[in-house]
């Protein structure tokens, strides 16, 4: 109950992972606090290692995400076109 309510106020922890291949940002949460996202954090990264995914980077952040899986466009494509964060506060 505590998670839901910090998750509403856009206050609850996520783990952010960005992958190169394939090129995604990944949020795993809500969790109430800092020290729990990065204990659970090994896991998402272990099952995104056996998908192959490579280039691997982690950040705990503060917030609430719009979307859980954002698949980043090719990149062929312009720079910064038309993108909004999926992370806001």
């Amino acid at each position: 109950m505590w998670t839901s309510l910090l998750q509403t106020l856009g206050l609850a922890w996520w783990v952010e992972i960005k992958t190169e291949q394939p090129q995604c940002t990944y949020y795993f949460g809500p969790f109430a606090t800092s020290n729990e996202a990065e204990s659970a954090r090994p896991g998402y990264v272990e099952d995104l290692e056996k998908e192959n995914a490579q280039n691997i980077r982690v950040a705990i952040r503060r917030g609430k995400p719009d979307q859980l899986t954002i698949f980043e466009e090719s990149k062929g494509s312009e720079e910064g076109s038309d993108r909004t964060p999926a992370f806001t506060l």
